[in-house]
């Protein structure tokens, strides 16, 4: 319960100050209706409830899962278990990943469903799956982190000069997507599991961080690959924005419920099954160790659930509401600056920031201070909504713009920071686009995009995450570089202390 309510106190600090730049938005510039407004106050209480409850349930649960999958895996000492593994459960845990879903939904919502949820499903999780057993064999193999993050954007580089602009859009997006609040916990654990116990026995703490980041770019590239060989061009979008609200206030969140809860389950259920099996044959853990892990997962489920209903039947319209009515205005000076300050504060309301800052701040030792990694975290995602919103309002300006001299940078600052930085960089930009960002910002930036002349729903309101996903990776890596200069002229040793 003391725990419980520690997690209690640190949510509802993160989601307060989104709730309040509502409210004084529906005070001064951006008024709602008053079923608008109550949905959002209710949605965030199931915001607070249900990110307290996962984050206790992530902590007994999902990362004691995650870490002893890895060891399992690291023990076999065999190479085709790390490839039935990493293809099993990077299939699985992206495959349901809700974030993933909602964005298949407003994808197919937006294009009409000339691009199905479905197509859009299983192509993200077959790429994320086949990256995902390359980011083991690589902690197996001890290859370079910076050599396959530099190879394996040369490869997305040269796919995007195939790609039309709205699937570039589409790609980069559903790469923030799959990295959610449900696998961002299980792929730390999953990795730090198998690097504990490589080489003998030495732990190799560096090599805990990146596989997010390197699952996160199979996405982008299984979608680009999706428009090179499916041949859809040129599609269309819009968006319905109703400023009245387009369901009563107990409707909204009865016929999210289910949904969720079908999402949810179809999530934890092979993962928990695969631990089971795991479990039953060889692990043998106590009776009591076991039920704590289950009642863990329980706590996921239910904290998820009321999660995912309060942003769905809460947050998402008011975001789309809320674009819409300050990108009508006459001055676009409240549209921008409204845009930064939504993307520093809601990063603090993600669930997997929480786990990432932490195993950074553990395996550290506490040298790299979790309140610098949030900070950099907030810049970061300002900065990258507050660019996506130019991108909307100067015609011409393109995804591709912006992000190509980003990740020329990002890959160029990996030659030069702490090597243990580069994976906490990568891994914080698929932590950074998580379940918030998905619904709330994604739909602000949305209904800008409807209510903007000449703008396309589709090509500029999607890429957004995909700005949200690139910009943490390099404030963070910056970050690197500073703890580079103040520790000396080796930064950090491999177990992150201080030389």
């Amino acid at each position: 319960m003391n725990r419980l309510t520690e997690k209690f106190k640190e949510v509802l600090l993160a989601v307060l100050p989104i709730v309040v730049i509502v409210f004084i938005l529906h005070l001064t510039i951006a008024p709602l209706e008053i079923n608008l407004l109550i949905k959002f106050l209710l949605g965030a209480l199931c915001i607070v409830a249900g990110l307290a409850i996962f984050l206790l349930g992530t902590d007994i649960g999902i990362i004691p899962i995650g870490s002893k999958l890895g060891k399992g895996v690291a023990k076999s000492n065999k190479i085709w278990v790390v490839v039935i593994a990493g293809l099993a459960l990077g299939f699985f845990i992206s495959i349901a990943e809700p974030d993933l879903h909602i964005l298949g939904n407003q994808i197919a919502e937006v294009t009409g469903g000339v691009i199905s949820s479905t197509s859009i499903l299983l192509n993200v999780s077959l790429g994320v799956a086949l990256m995902v057993t390359i980011g083991l064999l690589r902690i197996v193999f001890n290859f370079p982190l910076y050599k396959l993050l530099t190879g394996i954007y040369l490869v997305i580089f040269i796919l995007s000069l195939f790609t039309s602009n709205e699937f570039l859009s589409i790609a980069f997006d559903a790469s923030g997507a799959t990295t959610g609040a449900l696998t961002v916990p299980f792929m730390l654990a999953l990795a730090l599991g198998i690097s504990s116990l490589k080489k003998a026995g030495k732990t190799s703490k560096e090599d805990s961080f990146g596989l997010v980041g390197i699952a996160s770019s199979g996405a982008i590239m299984a979608v680009m690959l999706m428009n090179i060989f499916g041949g859809e061009k040129n599609i269309q979008g819009a968006l319905d924005v109703n400023a009245n609200g387009t369901t009563s206030i107990l409707q909204s969140f009865l016929t999210t419920i289910p949904t969720i809860s079908k999402e949810i389950f179809l999530a934890l259920f092979p993962i928990l099954a695969i631990f089971m099996g795991y479990q039953w044959f060889f692990l043998k853990l106590s009776k009591k160790k076991l039920a704590k892990i289950l009642k863990g997962v329980v706590y996921v489920f239910i904290g998820l659930v009321l999660f995912l209903v309060g942003v769905n039947a809460g947050f998402m319209e008011v975001g789309s509401v809320i674009g819409y009515t300050l990108a009508s205005l006459d001055s676009t000076v409240y549209l921008l600056l409204i845009s930064f300050v939504l993307g520093l504060v809601t990063i603090l309301a993600e669930p997997a920031v929480y786990v990432l800052t932490h195993q950074i701040e553990d395996v550290t030792q506490g040298y790299v201070k979790r309140k610098i990694i949030l900070l950099a975290l907030s810049l970061g995602v300002g900065l990258a909504v507050l660019l996506s919103m130019i991108r909307i309002l100067i015609p011409g300006l393109l995804l591709w713009h912006m992000l190509l001299p980003g990740y020329i940078l990002a890959i160029g600052l990996m030659y030069v920071i702490p090597k243990m930085f580069v994976g906490m960089a990568f891994d914080a930009g698929g932590v950074a686009s998580g379940p918030m960002t998905a619904t709330f910002i994604l739909a602000f930036v949305q209904g800008a995009a409807e209510a903007i002349e000449g703008a396309d729903v589709l090509m500029d309101g999607f890429g957004m995450i995909a700005m949200v996903a690139m910009m943490p990776i390099i404030t963070l890596q910056l970050v690197g570089l500073i703890f580079k200069f103040k520790s000396g002229k080796g930064g950090l040793q491999k177990n992150g202390t201080k030389k």
